[in-house]
């Protein structure tokens, strides 16, 4: 399957419907030298609208043409997960290796990797309008000469 260069341009699923359910935020604090684990609305806003903004952008790549056939709707569980993770990873400074690694697999999952783009059967269309736009920019400029500069004086012998 040949994937758009541009994108996909059409709706992204609803990531309300398709996303796993709201993680709780919390935060510690020590009382009396006990740990007390708090809900933090706030932060559970900031998570879920993280994870929203990554399922928006990745409808937005050339592997959401294929995520919006039926043949390929299987994946959107995967694609929701790989949301989710990437959201707990940008939200952890020091997200340890085991997640990044994880949030690799999935990306190779669903198509974001060249390796998993050859495993699913995809390619993305080479974009010859780009192409042509870049030939064009990167073209040596032809400087503007009036047919007077580029006249030759001719000496001949004719005066003797």
């Amino acid at each position: 399957m040949v994937l758009p260069a541009e994108g996909y341009a059409g709706p992204a699923p609803s990531s309300e419907r398709h996303l796993p359910p709201r993680m709780q935020r919390t935060t510690i604090t020590v009382i009396d030298g006990k740990r007390v684990r708090e809900s933090d609305k706030a932060a559970t806003e900031r998570f879920r609208r993280r994870e929203k903004a990554i399922w928006d952008e990745v409808w937005t790549t050339p592997q959401a043409a294929a995520w919006a056939k039926p043949r390929w709707q299987w994946l959107w569980p995967t694609i929701a997960e790989f949301c989710r993770l990437k959201a707990v990873v940008d939200a952890e400074p020091d997200a340890n290796a085991a997640l990044v690694a994880q949030l690799h697999r999935y990306r190779d999952q669903i198509g974001l990797t060249k390796a998993g783009m050859r495993e699913l059967g995809w390619d993305i269309a080479a974009d010859e309008l780009a192409e042509k736009r870049e030939e064009t920019s990167s073209a040596p400029a032809v400087e503007a000469t009036s047919s007077r500069s580029r006249m030759k004086v001719v000496t001949g012998n004719g005066g003797r």
